[in-house]
């Protein structure tokens, strides 16, 4: 079996190689920092050290499934943990709590355990996080490479969308990042013009 110190550099490499170009937000520096903020969040959700294995696991092969399709690409990265896994020496039970932890990122998210609420969060953390606006930059020039027409005011707005419906799951987020995205969307909310005068 191969080390699984060996998993992140052949994940770092899969990306490289397979990720198309224009995943300027989702690739490895995506996937590094889900990895340090699931620890950060693991930790202080007082996870046991199996368990964030487990997390660490799931948020360096999370977005995966990008290197063969964007729209369900959850699914895909499920299969895709399910081959390359048993490599290293990860059991049958620890690849389905994987893929749950997976799936829990998918957007809407709807994670059913505490480890599904961690990694979901973790994925989201930089919402509330100082580099929000150049983290957005990188997903507005993702997603505008996917759809040519989509403005920056769009952009903007559907941004301003998501965060009025997100809501953290775990403590630690709710109490060290809520404040944070909350600063972020009013930054974005008098950017355009309807929502500027609504904040008056």
């Amino acid at each position: 079996m191969q080390n699984r110190l060996a998993m992140i550099e052949f994940v770092k490499q899969l990306l490289l190689d397979k990720l198309p170009v224009n995943y300027y937000y989702h690739n490895f520096t995506h996937a590094q920092y889900v990895l340090k903020k699931t620890t950060e969040i693991g930790i202080q959700e007082n996870c046991s050290k199996n368990d964030l294995s487990l997390l660490k696991t799931a948020a360096l092969w999370h977005d995966v499934g990008f290197i063969n399709k964007n729209i369900g690409h959850e699914e895909e990265g499920c299969l895709i943990v399910k081959k390359y896994l048993p490599d290293y020496s990860y059991t049958n039970s620890e690849i389905e709590i994987i893929c749950g932890l997976i799936m829990a990122t998918k957007i809407p998210q709807s994670p059913n355990t505490k480890l599904e609420q961690i990694i979901a969060d973790a994925d989201l953390a930089y919402l509330g996080a100082r580099g929000a606006h150049s983290k957005a930059k990188l997903l507005f020039k993702e997603m505008q490479s996917l759809n040519p027409t989509l403005s920056e005011e769009e952009f903007i707005d559907i941004q301003i969308s998501f965060l009025q419906n997100h809501r953290y799951f775990t403590a630690y987020c709710q109490n060290k990042t809520t404040i944070g995205k909350l600063e972020y969307l009013k930054s974005l909310m008098i950017k355009i013009p309807s929502y500027k005068l609504a904040l008056k």
